[in-house]
C-alpha cells in the first residue's frame, strides 16, 4: 500500500501557539461525555483537480485545531457533498495506544466517497493520517471502562460554483474528541421508537456514511426522544415492515434456540465495522448467525412467545446495548425482561476486550501506534 512519501505528499506539523493547559485537559477527561470536547490539533489535506483533468492530493498539513475557512459558494453547503467515518483509539494494557480496524473504516470511507462522486484517498493516507493526530494528542485518550478518544475523519467539497456536477475541490479533515458513555441515560438497556419515516430507499445513499443520511434522522430521532426514548428504528422504504436499522447503528436478533439474525445488507443499510466484528466473534462462540429480513410484526410476536429472548444494537460509538423495550403506534413490547441481555454482554466483553488489548487479537483487527 502506498505511504504519504509514494502519494507525493509529506506532513507539514505546525506548533500550537496555545494549547490547553494540564489543568483545563484533565477537567475534561475528569468527565469528557461525547462529542462535545475536543483534542488540540487536526489534520488536514486538499484535493485539486488540475487543468490536465487529473486530480491530486497535497498540502497535508497536521496543526492547530481551528475553523475551517469556506467559501459561501462552497459546493458542500449546496449540494452537500460530505462523508465521514467514526472509529475510537484505545489505551493499551500494555501501555500502548491501538485503533480498532482502521483499514476497514479507510475502505469504507473510499466507498461513500464513490456514491457521493468524490475522489478516493489511498488508504494508507487515511490510516497514517489518524495514526499522526492520536500521536501528537494521546494525552487526551481519557481512562476508565468505556472511555476513549473518538475520532472523526471527513471530508467536504469546497470549489466554489454553483452548478449540480461533481466537485473539483476536496478537503479531507480529522479531528478527535475524548469520548464516555454514547447514551446519555446510562439505562443498561435502551428503549426505541419505530418511526413512521424512513431513512433509506434502494438505489439512494443508505449504504453511505454521508450526513444526508443522519439529516434526515434527526426529526425521527427527536419525535423518539420527546416520547422517552432512547433511539429510533427504521423500517424499509418499499414495504414498511421489514426492520433495517436504528439512526445510527445496527440491530441484531438472538433468539432461544441459540440462533442471531442481523438484517442484511441490501444497500439501505450502512455495513457497520462492529456489525462484522460481532458477526465473526458469535461464529467463534458456536452460535449460527444469518443475514436477513425480519418483520417488525415477528419481532413483536417472538418478544411475546419468549422465541426471542435478546435484541441489541451495535456501533462505533455505543459499541454494544441491548435493547428492552420497543414502542411504536401499534403499542409497546418488551424484550426478554427489559434489562440486558446475557449473549449481548458476553459479546460486548469479547470485543472490547480485544479492542483493549486484554483477549488476544487472532483476527489482526488492532493496530498499535506506541
Amino acid at each position: 500500500m502506498a505511504t504519504l512519501a509514494d502519494a507525493g505528499l509529506t506532513f507539514t506539523t505546525l506548533a500550537h501557539p496555545a494549547p490547553a493547559s494540564a489543568e483545563t485537559r484533565a477537567a475534561v477527561l475528569a468527565n469528557p461525555g461525547f462529542g462535545t470536547n475536543f483534542t488540540d490539533h487536526m489534520v488536514t489535506i486538499e484535493w485539486t483537480e488540475g487543468q490536465d483533468g487529473v486530480g491530486r492530493w497535497h498540502d497535508a498539513v497536521i496543526g492547530p485545531r481551528q475553523p475551517i475557512p469556506l467559501d459561501p459558494a462552497a459546493a458542500v453547503l449546496h449540494y452537500a457533498q460530505e462523508i465521514f467515518e467514526g472509529l475510537k483509539a484505545y489505551n493499551q494494557a500494555d501501555g500502548a495506544i491501538a485503533l480498532f480496524r482502521p483499514e476497514a473504516n479507510a475502505a469504507r470511507f473510499n466507498q461513500s466517497a464513490e456514491r457521493l462522486a468524490m475522489p478516493a484517498l489511498p488508504e494508507s493516507v487515511f490510516v497514517e493520517a489518524i495514526e499522526k493526530l492520536v500521536q501528537i494528542d494521546r494525552a487526551w485518550i481519557p481512562e476508565g471502562e468505556g472511555a476513549s478518544l473518538y475520532l472523526r475523519p471527513f471530508m467536504i467539497a469546497t470549489e466554489a460554483f454553483l452548478g449540480v456536477r461533481p466537485a473539483k475541490q476536496y478537503k479531507f479533515i480529522v479531528i478527535a474528541s475524548p469520548a464516555g458513555n454514547y447514551f446519555k441515560s446510562g439505562a443498561p438497556a435502551v428503549s426505541i421508537w419505530v418511526s413512521d419515516y424512513t431513512r433509506a430507499a434502494p438505489g439512494g445513499t443508505g449504504a453511505a456514511k454521508c450526513g444526508g443520511n443522519y439529516a434526515a434522522s434527526l426529526v425521527p430521532q427527536a419525535e423518539a426522544i420527546a416520547r422517552g426514548h432512547d433511539q429510533v428504528v427504521f423500517l424499509d422504504a418499499a414495504e414498511h415492515k421489514w426492520i433495517e436499522e436504528l439512526g445510527g447503528m445496527n440491530l441484531y436478533f438472538a433468539f432461544e434456540d441459540g440462533t442471531l439474525l442481523t438484517p442484511e445488507l441490501t444497500g439501505t443499510i450502512l455495513p457497520g465495522i462492529t456489525r462484522d466484528s460481532l458477526l465473526q466473534l458469535a461464529r467463534e462462540e458456536g452460535l449460527t448467525v444469518t443475514e436477513g429480513r425480519y418483520s417488525l410484526d415477528q419481532w413483536r410476536a417472538d418478544a411475546a412467545s419468549g422465541k426471542l429472548i435478546e435484541t441489541f444494537a451495535c456501533g462505533t460509538a455505543a459499541v454494544v446495548t441491548s435493547v428492552g423495550k420497543v414502542s411504536g403506534r401499534d403499542g409497546d413490547f418488551t424484550i426478554g425482561t427489559g434489562g440486558p441481555g446475557q449473549l449481548t454482554g458476553k459479546l460486548k466483553n469479547r470485543l472490547v476486550s480485544i479492542q483493549r488489548g486484554e483477549a488476544p487479537d487472532t483476527h489482526g483487527w488492532i493496530r498499535k501506534i506506541g
